[in-house]
């Protein structure tokens, strides 16, 4: 089989309406996969107010948005009959899930139903969001569920080893391959770094900037920077906090960082400026599969201080591009940015061997790991 008998069903939860790394992932393979001659259609909920032109052919599927403060997002009842009637006529030769929602696992029953190989990847630790939002007690049943839907496909693709791992733990025995993300290295580099646009935001040429980048909700570890800054503060470590983005916990965040510079929501040359213009990238949480924002610091030769958990595992070696930290551990973090802050030869030397390590991931080596997976699946299907 060739890549140009592949017809390709995906289903999102996100496709374009809300950014965020998961999405971006998703088109780039989208935009590859079309390169290649891939028939591919897309089954999503969709907005009127999209964030961004959808890569490729979009079917909107009727949603809700999700209650409890977090209605960016929307949840898809599942595929209705017109849904089914428009995947009948493309009659793909495989469907692709990106989220074990009622949506994902709603296209699974279908696939095997209709005998269509199906493959899975995996972009978000949803089970460990409850403990955000005080009900982590449901973690056990997540993960149950999560195990379930993972094993009722054919393949399932993962961002690193680390996530293959944690899988395996749960008790996921299907056959797992990894497809890693890329970075726009015009985009993320040490060139567009820009001391005037940091003094714009008041922020002086001698202080050393600690990063925070992606949207801010509790999942991304907020409390536990704002825990770490005031640590830093009362050590009287010289700092300045810089904010790269927004969501709907900006002003809870703003209460307890006071001092930052909240530089808002950035995208494409602007948001690699405001990557290159920090000095350390700070990232506690512990939800990452991958670590976009992780991957895009260092392609700016930008060092890390990140939690020791899936995703970061895979990119930062400790001591050598940045720190790996106990999740939740406030003085630990803070000894590593304090180390970092100090020490400039230190802080330029980790940068360094960021940049070096960022410069192997390609997006179009890693978009065809899926493509290999779409076609291994297949042919062990004939």
């Amino acid at each position: 089989m060739q890549p140009t008998d592949l017809r390709v069903a995906l289903f999102s939860g996100n496709y374009n309406y809300t950014r965020d790394g998961a999405n971006q992932a998703l088109n780039l393979l989208v935009g590859y996969l079309l390169s290649k001659g891939v028939a591919v259609r897309v089954y999503s909920p969709t907005s009127s107010k999209p964030a961004f032109a959808p890569t490729g052919d979009l079917v909107k599927v009727p949603a809700f948005k999700l209650p409890g403060g977090r209605d960016e997002y929307k949840l898809a009842r599942g595929l209705p009959a017109a849904t089914r009637a428009d995947l009948a006529e493309f009659a793909p030769n495989m469907i692709h899930v990106s989220a074990p929602e009622f949506l994902g696992h709603r296209a699974v029953s279908y696939a095997r139903r209709n005998n269509i190989a199906s493959l899975a990847s995996l972009h978000t630790r949803f089970e460990t969001y409850g403990s955000y939002y005080r009900i982590g007690w449901l973690a056990p049943a997540a993960i149950r569920l999560l195990t379930r839907f993972y094993n009722r496909v054919d393949r399932v693709v993962t961002p690193g080893q680390s996530m293959a791992d944690l899988i395996r733990d749960w008790g996921v025995t299907t056959p797992i391959s990894i497809w890693s993300r890329g970075v726009d290295h015009d985009r993320f580099s040490p060139k567009v770094r820009d001391l005037a646009w940091r003094r714009s935001l008041g922020i002086a040429d001698d202080e050393v900037a600690i990063g925070f980048l992606g949207r801010l909700v509790l999942e991304k570890g907020l409390d536990i920077f704002a825990d770490v800054v005031a640590t830093l503060k009362a050590r009287g470590v010289r700092h300045r906090v810089l904010v790269i983005g927004d969501g709907p916990a900006r002003d809870w965040f703003a209460e307890r960082v006071p001092d930052a510079a909240f530089a808002g929501f950035q995208r494409g040359a602007d948001l690699g400026r405001a990557v290159a213009s920090m000095d350390v990238l700070f990232n506690p949480s512990v939800t990452e599969t991958f670590g976009n924002v992780t991957l895009e610091a260092m392609a700016a030769s930008v060092p890390v201080v990140a939690a020791r958990a899936t995703g970061a595992v895979d990119l930062i070696e400790d001591g050598v591009n940045g720190f790996l930290v106990p999740p939740r551990d406030v003085e630990a973090y803070a000894d590593a940015i304090q180390r970092l802050v100090e020490n400039d030869e230190a802080r330029h030397a980790q940068g360094a061997a960021g940049h070096a390590k960022a410069a192997t991931y390609q997006w179009d080596s890693v978009n065809q790991s899926v493509l290999d997976a779409y076609l291994e699946v297949l042919a062990a299907r004939a």
